[in-house]
């Protein structure tokens, strides 16, 4: 009997374990664009769960900078496809030991957090500027005029930490770490170039 117990709490510890890994890392929970005033609004939502170790190192001062990008390409079919619009920024986090507070800025605009959840919340909203309606409804020349109910515009959202921007002894050891390769999937979804919504619910 003890030994049955035993082995349950070790299956029950491995799943956990697996629970807790697939918990952790950036996945996106929402994205779509929307036609607002003759212009795209193109949005995505991220779900970003820091591993223990990379919260750590952020709580000690460590600034992590995430980059999202959120591109729209139209379909070619005499070659490949092709970026009608392409956005990428970066995002930075930062805990402050003094006033004890997280940040996230974003060029010159910053905001205050008084927990790790909070900030992580605000980070993972990524935007990108409105896309006139005609930068889809645009052509390439006559051809592709002829064949314009053919095209397919596909928009992709996704976001990474760049580790590239870590401190130099941190670089080393953060490309034999798992733990530091935080990235989404390049999510995708149709856009409908006559004004309909698309994406993730």
């Amino acid at each position: 009997m003890l030994k049955l117990f035993c082995k349950f709490a070790l299956v029950l510890g491995l799943c956990l374990g697996v629970s807790v890994a697939m918990a952790e890392g950036i996945v996106v929970s929402k994205a779509e664009t929307r036609l607002v005033d003759d212009a795209y609004e193109m949005q995505a939502d991220f779900k970003i769960t820091l591993p223990v170790s990379v919260a750590e190192a952020l709580k000690h001062g460590v600034v992590l900078n995430f980059v999202s990008e959120l591109t729209i390409t139209r379909s070619r079919w005499y070659w490949l496809d092709t970026a009608v619009v392409q956005n990428e920024q970066t995002t930075k986090l930062s805990y402050n030991a003094l006033t004890r507070q997280y940040r996230i800025s974003r060029g010159t605009l910053f905001q205050g957090f008084n927990n790790l959840d909070s900030a992580l919340r605000v980070l993972g909203h990524q935007s990108a500027p409105s896309i006139p309606v005609a930068a889809l409804n645009s052509s390439d020349g006559y051809v592709v005029r002829f064949i314009k109910g053919e095209t397919r515009y596909t928009a992709f959202a996704q976001m990474r930490l760049d580790i590239s921007q870590l401190p130099k002894p941190l670089q080393v050891s953060a490309l034999t770490n798992s733990e530091w390769n935080l990235e989404s999937e390049r999510h995708s979804w149709a856009v409908q170039a006559d004004g309909e919504e698309g994406g993730k619910p």
